[in-house]
Protein backbone atom coordinates (compact mmCIF):
# COMPACT_ATOMS: atom_id res chain seq x y z
CA UNK A 1 0.00 0.00 0.00
CA UNK A 2 1.38 3.39 -1.02
CA UNK A 3 2.42 5.67 1.80
CA UNK A 4 0.17 8.66 2.28
CA UNK A 5 1.86 11.96 1.56
CA UNK A 6 1.99 14.33 4.52
CA UNK A 7 0.22 17.64 4.21
CA UNK A 8 2.18 20.84 4.74
CA UNK A 9 0.48 21.34 8.11
CA UNK A 10 1.45 17.84 9.36
CA UNK A 11 5.02 18.06 8.07
CA UNK A 12 5.68 21.44 9.69
CA UNK A 13 4.21 20.48 13.05
CA UNK A 14 6.19 17.21 13.12
CA UNK A 15 9.39 19.02 12.22
CA UNK A 16 10.12 16.92 9.13
CA UNK A 17 12.55 19.11 7.16
CA UNK A 18 15.29 18.26 4.69
CA UNK A 19 18.00 19.26 7.12
CA UNK A 20 20.87 17.60 5.26
CA UNK A 21 20.16 19.48 2.02
CA UNK A 22 19.69 22.72 3.93
CA UNK A 23 22.99 22.33 5.77
CA UNK A 24 25.01 21.52 2.65
CA UNK A 25 23.58 24.37 0.59
CA UNK A 26 23.93 26.81 3.48
CA UNK A 27 27.64 25.96 3.72
CA UNK A 28 28.16 26.49 0.00
CA UNK A 29 26.43 29.87 -0.07
CA UNK A 30 28.09 31.07 3.13
CA UNK A 31 31.55 30.02 1.93
CA UNK A 32 31.36 31.83 -1.42
CA UNK A 33 32.48 35.45 -1.42
CA UNK A 34 31.56 37.41 -4.56
CA UNK A 35 33.67 40.39 -3.45
CA UNK A 36 30.82 42.91 -3.52
CA UNK A 37 30.05 45.59 -0.99
CA UNK A 38 27.22 44.81 1.39
CA UNK A 39 24.29 47.19 0.97
CA UNK A 40 21.70 45.54 3.22
CA UNK A 41 23.41 43.67 6.09
CA UNK A 42 20.09 42.80 7.76
CA UNK A 43 18.45 41.23 4.71
CA UNK A 44 16.40 38.06 4.39
CA UNK A 45 15.03 36.15 1.41
CA UNK A 46 11.67 34.39 1.06
CA UNK A 47 10.71 31.82 -1.55
CA UNK A 48 6.95 32.28 -1.84
CA UNK A 49 4.79 29.23 -2.43
CA UNK A 50 1.19 28.14 -2.27
CA UNK A 51 1.28 25.83 0.75
CA UNK A 52 4.39 27.13 2.50
CA UNK A 53 7.16 29.73 2.35
CA UNK A 54 10.91 29.15 2.79
CA UNK A 55 12.77 31.93 4.63
CA UNK A 56 16.54 32.43 4.80
CA UNK A 57 18.43 34.77 7.16
CA UNK A 58 22.21 35.27 7.60
CA UNK A 59 23.91 32.25 9.11
CA UNK A 60 25.00 34.14 12.25
CA UNK A 61 21.45 35.19 13.22
CA UNK A 62 20.00 31.81 14.13
CA UNK A 63 21.15 28.23 14.59
CA UNK A 64 18.60 27.30 11.95
CA UNK A 65 19.05 30.04 9.30
CA UNK A 66 16.57 28.50 6.84
CA UNK A 67 13.05 27.76 8.01
CA UNK A 68 9.82 26.78 6.37
CA UNK A 69 6.57 28.44 7.43
CA UNK A 70 3.01 27.61 6.48
CA UNK A 71 0.77 29.89 4.46
CA UNK A 72 -1.93 30.35 7.13
CA UNK A 73 -2.12 33.64 9.00
CA UNK A 74 -0.76 32.35 12.31
CA UNK A 75 2.33 31.00 10.53
CA UNK A 76 2.87 34.30 8.74
CA UNK A 77 2.77 36.17 12.04
CA UNK A 78 5.21 33.65 13.50
CA UNK A 79 7.50 34.30 10.52
CA UNK A 80 7.39 38.06 11.11
CA UNK A 81 8.24 37.62 14.81
CA UNK A 82 11.15 35.31 13.95
CA UNK A 83 12.54 37.80 11.44
CA UNK A 84 12.40 40.58 14.03
CA UNK A 85 14.18 38.37 16.59
CA UNK A 86 16.86 37.72 13.93
CA UNK A 87 17.35 41.51 13.61
CA UNK A 88 16.07 41.59 10.02
CA UNK A 89 14.79 44.91 8.72
CA UNK A 90 14.36 44.23 4.98
CA UNK A 91 13.04 41.19 3.11
CA UNK A 92 13.17 40.24 -0.57
CA UNK A 93 10.58 37.99 -2.18
CA UNK A 94 9.27 37.25 -5.64
CA UNK A 95 5.87 38.40 -6.89
CA UNK A 96 4.55 34.86 -7.35
CA UNK A 97 0.91 34.92 -8.44
CA UNK A 98 -1.21 36.32 -5.62
CA UNK A 99 0.44 34.20 -2.94
CA UNK A 100 2.66 37.11 -1.91
CA UNK A 101 -0.21 39.51 -1.12
CA UNK A 102 -1.11 38.22 2.36
CA UNK A 103 2.56 37.76 3.24
CA UNK A 104 3.33 41.32 2.11
CA UNK A 105 0.56 42.73 4.30
CA UNK A 106 1.69 40.84 7.41
CA UNK A 107 5.36 41.75 7.04
CA UNK A 108 4.75 45.44 6.32
CA UNK A 109 2.36 45.71 9.25
CA UNK A 110 5.14 44.29 11.44
CA UNK A 111 7.42 47.16 10.38
CA UNK A 112 9.60 45.24 7.92
CA UNK A 113 10.61 46.69 4.54
CA UNK A 114 9.54 44.31 1.80
CA UNK A 115 11.21 44.39 -1.62
CA UNK A 116 8.97 42.76 -4.20
CA UNK A 117 11.03 41.60 -7.16
CA UNK A 118 10.26 40.21 -10.59
CA UNK A 119 11.11 36.52 -10.93
CA UNK A 120 12.78 37.33 -14.27
CA UNK A 121 15.52 39.24 -12.41
CA UNK A 122 16.33 36.36 -10.04
CA UNK A 123 16.11 33.30 -12.26
CA UNK A 124 19.89 32.83 -12.63
CA UNK A 125 20.26 30.83 -9.46
CA UNK A 126 23.32 28.54 -9.77
CA UNK A 127 22.99 24.78 -9.65
CA UNK A 128 19.84 22.75 -9.29
CA UNK A 129 16.98 24.95 -8.18
CA UNK A 130 15.28 24.08 -4.90
CA UNK A 131 13.12 26.07 -2.50
CA UNK A 132 15.94 26.24 0.07
CA UNK A 133 18.48 27.40 -2.49
CA UNK A 134 16.02 29.93 -3.95
CA UNK A 135 15.40 31.77 -0.66
CA UNK A 136 19.15 31.84 0.10
CA UNK A 137 19.87 33.18 -3.38
CA UNK A 138 17.29 35.95 -2.91
CA UNK A 139 18.84 36.85 0.45
CA UNK A 140 22.30 37.00 -1.13
CA UNK A 141 21.23 39.20 -4.05
CA UNK A 142 19.36 41.53 -1.74
CA UNK A 143 22.30 41.74 0.68
CA UNK A 144 24.51 43.10 -2.10
CA UNK A 145 21.81 45.43 -3.44
CA UNK A 146 21.31 43.58 -6.73
CA UNK A 147 17.50 43.55 -6.71
CA UNK A 148 15.07 46.21 -7.91
CA UNK A 149 11.82 46.82 -6.12
CA UNK A 150 8.72 46.41 -8.25
CA UNK A 151 6.07 49.07 -8.59
CA UNK A 152 3.44 48.77 -5.87
CA UNK A 153 0.14 50.60 -6.19
CA UNK A 154 -0.84 52.95 -3.38
CA UNK A 155 -3.11 51.36 -0.80
CA UNK A 156 -5.99 53.80 -1.35
CA UNK A 157 -6.06 52.90 -5.07
CA UNK A 158 -5.95 49.14 -4.68
CA UNK A 159 -9.68 48.84 -4.01
CA UNK A 160 -10.39 50.81 -7.21
CA UNK A 161 -8.08 48.52 -9.19
CA UNK A 162 -9.75 45.42 -7.75
CA UNK A 163 -13.21 46.62 -8.71
CA UNK A 164 -12.19 47.80 -12.16
CA UNK A 165 -10.53 44.47 -12.96
CA UNK A 166 -13.60 42.62 -11.71
CA UNK A 167 -15.78 44.82 -13.88
CA UNK A 168 -13.55 44.05 -16.85
CA UNK A 169 -14.14 40.34 -16.31
CA UNK A 170 -17.91 40.93 -16.29
CA UNK A 171 -17.62 42.85 -19.56
CA UNK A 172 -15.75 39.91 -21.07
CA UNK A 173 -18.42 37.52 -19.77
CA UNK A 174 -21.16 39.65 -21.35
CA UNK A 175 -19.33 39.58 -24.69
CA UNK A 176 -19.01 35.81 -24.44
CA UNK A 177 -22.75 35.48 -23.82
CA UNK A 178 -23.45 37.55 -26.96
CA UNK A 179 -21.33 35.12 -28.97
CA UNK A 180 -23.24 32.19 -27.48
CA UNK A 181 -26.54 33.82 -28.46
CA UNK A 182 -25.28 34.30 -32.01
CA UNK A 183 -24.17 30.67 -32.10
CA UNK A 184 -27.56 29.43 -30.88
CA UNK A 185 -29.42 31.52 -33.45
CA UNK A 186 -27.14 30.31 -36.24
CA UNK A 187 -27.68 26.67 -35.24
CA UNK A 188 -31.41 27.25 -35.77
CA UNK A 189 -30.60 29.12 -39.04
CA UNK A 190 -32.01 32.35 -37.64
CA UNK A 191 -29.78 34.89 -39.40
CA UNK A 192 -30.54 37.82 -37.11
CA UNK A 193 -26.83 38.44 -36.46
CA UNK A 194 -26.27 38.98 -40.20
CA UNK A 195 -29.14 41.47 -40.43
CA UNK A 196 -28.46 43.59 -37.33
CA UNK A 197 -25.05 45.06 -36.67
CA UNK A 198 -25.41 44.27 -32.96
CA UNK A 199 -27.91 41.79 -31.56
CA UNK A 200 -27.27 43.13 -28.05
CA UNK A 201 -28.95 46.41 -29.00
CA UNK A 202 -32.54 47.37 -28.30
CA UNK A 203 -34.00 45.65 -31.40
CA UNK A 204 -31.97 42.47 -30.99
CA UNK A 205 -32.79 42.02 -27.31
CA UNK A 206 -36.50 42.70 -27.95
CA UNK A 207 -36.71 40.13 -30.76
CA UNK A 208 -34.76 37.48 -28.82
CA UNK A 209 -36.99 38.03 -25.79
CA UNK A 210 -40.10 37.61 -27.96
CA UNK A 211 -38.69 34.38 -29.45
CA UNK A 212 -38.12 32.95 -25.98
CA UNK A 213 -41.69 33.95 -25.03
CA UNK A 214 -42.98 31.69 -27.82
CA UNK A 215 -43.61 34.05 -30.73
CA UNK A 216 -42.80 32.44 -34.07
CA UNK A 217 -44.45 34.60 -36.73
CA UNK A 218 -41.55 36.20 -38.56
CA UNK A 219 -43.41 39.36 -39.65
CA UNK A 220 -44.76 39.85 -36.14
CA UNK A 221 -41.19 39.60 -34.85
CA UNK A 222 -39.94 41.96 -37.57
CA UNK A 223 -42.46 44.60 -36.45
CA UNK A 224 -40.60 44.78 -33.12
CA UNK A 225 -37.60 46.36 -34.82
CA UNK A 226 -36.78 49.99 -34.12
CA UNK A 227 -37.78 52.32 -36.97
CA UNK A 228 -34.20 53.56 -37.26
CA UNK A 229 -32.91 50.10 -38.24
CA UNK A 230 -31.55 50.27 -41.80
CA UNK A 231 -32.71 46.76 -42.71
CA UNK A 232 -36.18 46.57 -44.24
CA UNK A 233 -39.09 44.73 -42.68
CA UNK A 234 -38.93 41.97 -45.30
CA UNK A 235 -35.19 41.50 -44.78
CA UNK A 236 -35.60 41.15 -41.02
CA UNK A 237 -38.57 38.80 -41.49
CA UNK A 238 -36.62 36.51 -43.84
CA UNK A 239 -33.74 36.35 -41.35
CA UNK A 240 -36.13 35.17 -38.61
CA UNK A 241 -37.27 32.00 -40.36
CA UNK A 242 -35.53 28.97 -38.94
CA UNK A 243 -35.75 25.60 -37.24
CA UNK A 244 -37.01 26.18 -33.70
CA UNK A 245 -35.24 23.43 -31.71
CA UNK A 246 -36.16 23.14 -28.06
CA UNK A 247 -32.66 22.27 -26.90
CA UNK A 248 -31.12 25.24 -28.72
CA UNK A 249 -33.85 27.55 -27.42
CA UNK A 250 -32.92 26.43 -23.90
CA UNK A 251 -29.28 27.23 -24.71
CA UNK A 252 -30.34 30.64 -26.03
CA UNK A 253 -32.30 31.37 -22.85
CA UNK A 254 -29.36 30.53 -20.63
CA UNK A 255 -27.03 32.70 -22.71
CA UNK A 256 -29.49 35.61 -22.43
CA UNK A 257 -29.81 35.13 -18.67
CA UNK A 258 -26.02 35.09 -18.37
CA UNK A 259 -25.81 38.31 -20.38
CA UNK A 260 -28.28 40.09 -18.10
CA UNK A 261 -26.55 38.69 -15.01
CA UNK A 262 -23.18 40.03 -16.20
CA UNK A 263 -24.71 43.49 -16.66
CA UNK A 264 -26.22 43.37 -13.18
CA UNK A 265 -22.77 42.55 -11.82
CA UNK A 266 -21.33 45.47 -13.78
CA UNK A 267 -23.97 47.80 -12.30
CA UNK A 268 -23.07 46.66 -8.77
CA UNK A 269 -19.40 47.29 -9.50
CA UNK A 270 -20.28 50.77 -10.76
CA UNK A 271 -22.13 51.64 -7.57
CA UNK A 272 -19.30 50.40 -5.37
CA UNK A 273 -16.72 52.08 -7.59
CA UNK A 274 -18.55 55.38 -7.28
CA UNK A 275 -18.25 55.18 -3.49
CA UNK A 276 -14.51 54.45 -3.62
CA UNK A 277 -13.90 57.28 -6.11
CA UNK A 278 -15.82 59.75 -3.96
CA UNK A 279 -13.53 58.95 -1.01
CA UNK A 280 -10.37 59.47 -3.09
CA UNK A 281 -8.82 62.89 -2.41
CA UNK A 282 -8.70 65.52 -5.13
CA UNK A 283 -5.43 66.37 -6.80
CA UNK A 284 -4.38 69.84 -7.89
CA UNK A 285 -1.26 70.36 -9.98
CA UNK A 286 0.75 73.53 -9.54
CA UNK A 287 1.66 73.98 -13.20
CA UNK A 288 -1.28 75.30 -15.23
CA UNK A 289 -1.43 74.92 -19.03
CA UNK A 290 0.80 77.33 -20.91
CA UNK A 291 -1.13 80.44 -21.92
CA UNK A 292 0.43 80.74 -25.37
CA UNK A 293 -0.51 77.22 -26.52
CA UNK A 294 -3.84 77.53 -28.23
CA UNK A 295 -5.37 74.81 -30.38
CA UNK A 296 -5.42 75.47 -34.08
CA UNK A 297 -8.69 75.90 -35.84
CA UNK A 298 -9.55 73.82 -38.85
CA UNK A 299 -8.66 70.16 -39.21
CA UNK A 300 -8.91 69.19 -35.59
CA UNK A 301 -9.92 65.69 -34.55
CA UNK A 302 -13.31 65.07 -33.01
CA UNK A 303 -13.75 62.48 -30.33
CA UNK A 304 -16.66 60.12 -30.54
CA UNK A 305 -19.41 60.81 -28.02
CA UNK A 306 -21.10 57.44 -28.56
CA UNK A 307 -21.95 55.74 -25.27
CA UNK A 308 -21.68 51.96 -25.46
CA UNK A 309 -23.54 49.44 -23.37
CA UNK A 310 -20.45 48.78 -21.25
CA UNK A 311 -19.75 52.42 -20.29
CA UNK A 312 -20.23 52.94 -16.51
CA UNK A 313 -23.47 54.74 -15.67
CA UNK A 314 -21.71 57.10 -13.27
CA UNK A 315 -19.91 60.42 -13.69
CA UNK A 316 -16.61 58.69 -14.33
CA UNK A 317 -15.18 61.53 -16.41
CA UNK A 318 -15.72 64.13 -13.69
CA UNK A 319 -14.29 61.91 -10.96
CA UNK A 320 -11.17 61.12 -13.00
CA UNK A 321 -10.54 64.82 -13.64
CA UNK A 322 -10.91 65.53 -9.93
CA UNK A 323 -8.58 62.84 -8.61
CA UNK A 324 -5.99 63.25 -11.40
CA UNK A 325 -6.03 67.02 -11.67
CA UNK A 326 -5.87 66.66 -15.47
CA UNK A 327 -8.06 65.28 -18.25
CA UNK A 328 -6.41 62.20 -19.75
CA UNK A 329 -9.13 61.98 -22.41
CA UNK A 330 -7.78 65.20 -23.93
CA UNK A 331 -5.13 62.99 -25.56
CA UNK A 332 -6.54 61.78 -28.85
CA UNK A 333 -7.22 58.04 -28.85
CA UNK A 334 -7.65 57.74 -25.07
CA UNK A 335 -11.30 57.41 -24.07
CA UNK A 336 -12.92 57.26 -20.66
CA UNK A 337 -12.47 53.47 -20.34
CA UNK A 338 -8.79 53.69 -21.28
CA UNK A 339 -8.24 56.57 -18.86
CA UNK A 340 -9.89 54.65 -16.02
CA UNK A 341 -7.73 51.61 -16.73
CA UNK A 342 -4.59 53.74 -16.61
CA UNK A 343 -5.53 55.40 -13.32
CA UNK A 344 -6.65 52.14 -11.68
CA UNK A 345 -3.35 50.42 -12.54
CA UNK A 346 -0.82 53.15 -11.61
CA UNK A 347 -2.82 55.58 -9.49
CA UNK A 348 -2.25 59.32 -9.68
CA UNK A 349 1.28 59.51 -8.21
CA UNK A 350 4.00 58.59 -10.72
CA UNK A 351 6.91 59.43 -8.42
CA UNK A 352 7.96 55.76 -8.55
CA UNK A 353 9.11 56.43 -12.13
CA UNK A 354 11.86 59.11 -12.14
CA UNK A 355 11.54 59.75 -15.88
CA UNK A 356 9.15 59.18 -18.73
CA UNK A 357 11.59 56.77 -20.36
CA UNK A 358 11.57 54.55 -17.27
CA UNK A 359 7.77 54.64 -17.29
CA UNK A 360 7.68 53.52 -20.93
CA UNK A 361 10.24 50.81 -20.18
CA UNK A 362 8.13 49.51 -17.29
CA UNK A 363 5.20 49.25 -19.70
CA UNK A 364 7.32 47.20 -22.10
CA UNK A 365 6.97 49.81 -24.85
CA UNK A 366 10.62 50.88 -24.98
CA UNK A 367 13.15 49.13 -27.26
CA UNK A 368 15.24 46.48 -25.55
CA UNK A 369 18.68 47.90 -26.36
CA UNK A 370 21.76 46.08 -25.08
CA UNK A 371 25.22 47.62 -25.31
CA UNK A 372 28.46 45.68 -25.09
CA UNK A 373 31.88 47.04 -26.01
CA UNK A 374 30.25 50.37 -26.80
CA UNK A 375 28.12 48.82 -29.54
CA UNK A 376 24.45 48.01 -29.67
CA UNK A 377 23.74 44.30 -29.96
CA UNK A 378 20.55 42.53 -30.81
CA UNK A 379 18.66 41.57 -27.67
CA UNK A 380 15.70 39.21 -27.35
CA UNK A 381 12.26 40.74 -27.18
CA UNK A 382 10.91 41.38 -23.73
CA UNK A 383 7.61 39.71 -23.04
CA UNK A 384 5.81 42.14 -20.75
CA UNK A 385 2.15 41.71 -19.83
CA UNK A 386 0.76 45.06 -18.81
CA UNK A 387 -2.85 46.24 -18.94
CA UNK A 388 -1.85 49.85 -19.55
CA UNK A 389 0.35 48.86 -22.49
CA UNK A 390 -2.56 46.91 -24.01
CA UNK A 391 -4.84 49.93 -23.62
CA UNK A 392 -2.30 52.24 -25.24
CA UNK A 393 -1.84 49.85 -28.15
CA UNK A 394 -5.58 49.84 -28.74
CA UNK A 395 -5.61 53.64 -28.53
CA UNK A 396 -2.81 53.77 -31.10
CA UNK A 397 -4.71 51.66 -33.62
CA UNK A 398 -7.73 53.98 -33.32
CA UNK A 399 -5.64 56.90 -34.66
CA UNK A 400 -5.33 55.55 -38.19
CA UNK A 401 -8.16 57.68 -39.61
CA UNK A 402 -7.83 60.53 -37.13
CA UNK A 403 -7.32 64.02 -38.61
CA UNK A 404 -5.18 65.08 -35.65
CA UNK A 405 -1.53 65.64 -34.89
CA UNK A 406 -1.21 62.19 -33.33
CA UNK A 407 -3.12 60.60 -36.19
CA UNK A 408 -0.66 62.08 -38.69
CA UNK A 409 2.24 60.89 -36.56
CA UNK A 410 0.87 57.34 -36.43
CA UNK A 411 0.43 57.27 -40.20
CA UNK A 412 4.05 58.38 -40.55
CA UNK A 413 5.14 55.51 -38.29
CA UNK A 414 3.29 53.09 -40.55
CA UNK A 415 5.04 54.48 -43.63
CA UNK A 416 8.55 54.51 -42.17
CA UNK A 417 8.52 51.36 -40.05
CA UNK A 418 6.69 49.31 -42.72
CA UNK A 419 5.47 46.70 -40.20
CA UNK A 420 2.13 47.58 -38.50
CA UNK A 421 3.02 45.94 -35.12
CA UNK A 422 6.14 48.10 -34.85
CA UNK A 423 4.14 51.21 -35.75
CA UNK A 424 1.55 50.37 -33.09
CA UNK A 425 4.24 49.93 -30.45
CA UNK A 426 5.97 53.17 -31.46
CA UNK A 427 2.69 55.09 -31.26
CA UNK A 428 1.80 53.47 -27.94
CA UNK A 429 5.22 54.56 -26.66
CA UNK A 430 4.43 58.12 -27.73
CA UNK A 431 1.07 58.01 -25.94
CA UNK A 432 2.79 56.69 -22.79
CA UNK A 433 5.11 59.70 -22.78
CA UNK A 434 2.15 62.07 -23.15
CA UNK A 435 0.34 60.37 -20.25
CA UNK A 436 3.43 60.71 -18.05
CA UNK A 437 3.89 64.39 -18.91
CA UNK A 438 0.23 65.11 -18.34
CA UNK A 439 0.17 63.35 -14.95
CA UNK A 440 3.41 64.88 -13.68
CA UNK A 441 3.71 68.34 -15.22
CA UNK A 442 0.06 69.25 -15.54
CA UNK A 443 0.46 70.62 -19.06
CA UNK A 444 -2.74 70.11 -21.01
CA UNK A 445 -2.28 68.24 -24.27
CA UNK A 446 -3.02 70.60 -27.16
CA UNK A 447 -3.86 68.91 -30.45
CA UNK A 448 -2.53 71.08 -33.29
CA UNK A 449 -4.12 69.05 -36.04
CA UNK A 450 -2.74 66.98 -38.89
CA UNK A 451 -2.03 70.10 -40.99
CA UNK A 452 0.45 71.39 -38.40
CA UNK A 453 2.21 68.02 -38.29
CA UNK A 454 2.56 67.93 -42.08
CA UNK A 455 3.86 71.52 -42.02
CA UNK A 456 6.55 70.69 -39.47
CA UNK A 457 7.50 67.54 -41.34
CA UNK A 458 7.89 69.55 -44.57
CA UNK A 459 10.09 72.08 -42.78
CA UNK A 460 12.30 69.29 -41.42
CA UNK A 461 12.62 67.68 -44.84
CA UNK A 462 13.60 71.00 -46.48
CA UNK A 463 16.16 71.73 -43.75
CA UNK A 464 17.67 68.27 -44.25
CA UNK A 465 17.96 68.79 -48.01
CA UNK A 466 19.58 72.23 -47.55
CA UNK A 467 22.18 70.85 -45.12
CA UNK A 468 22.85 67.87 -47.39
CA UNK A 469 23.37 70.11 -50.42
CA UNK A 470 25.70 72.42 -48.50
CA UNK A 471 27.80 69.49 -47.30
CA UNK A 472 28.28 68.44 -50.95
CA UNK A 473 29.14 71.95 -52.10
CA UNK A 474 25.77 72.80 -53.64
CA UNK A 475 23.04 75.27 -52.85
CA UNK A 476 19.32 74.71 -53.18
CA UNK A 477 17.38 77.32 -55.09
CA UNK A 478 13.55 77.35 -54.91
CA UNK A 479 11.67 77.15 -58.19
CA UNK A 480 9.81 80.40 -58.78
CA UNK A 481 8.56 79.68 -62.28
CA UNK A 482 5.84 77.07 -62.94
CA UNK A 483 7.16 73.74 -64.16
CA UNK A 484 5.66 72.52 -67.46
Amino acid sequence: MAKRKMSVFERLHKGVLNRNERRILAQKVAASDPGLSIVHPNAAGIDVGNGSHFVAVPADRDSNPVREFGSWTAALREMAEWLIVCRIDTVAMQSTGVYWVALYDVLTSAGLTVVLVNARDTKNVPGRKTDVQECQWLMKLHTYGLLRNSFHLAEEMQCIRTLWRARGRHVAEAAERIQLMQKALTKMNVQLANTLSDISGKTGMTIIGAILEGKRDRYELADLADPQIQASRDEIAHSLEGNWREDVLFELRQALDGYHFAHRQMAECDRQLEQYLSRTPSRVLENPPAAETKPMKGRGGKKSTRQGANIPKIDLSGELKRICGVDLTSIDGIGIISAMTIVSEIGTDLSAFPSEDQFANWLGLAPNNSVTGGKRVKAPKRRVKNRIADVLRMAATSLLQSHTYLGARYRQFRRTLKEPPKAVKAMAHRLALLVYRLMTKGQAWIDWGAAQFEKKKRERDIAYLINKAQSEGYRLVPITEPVN
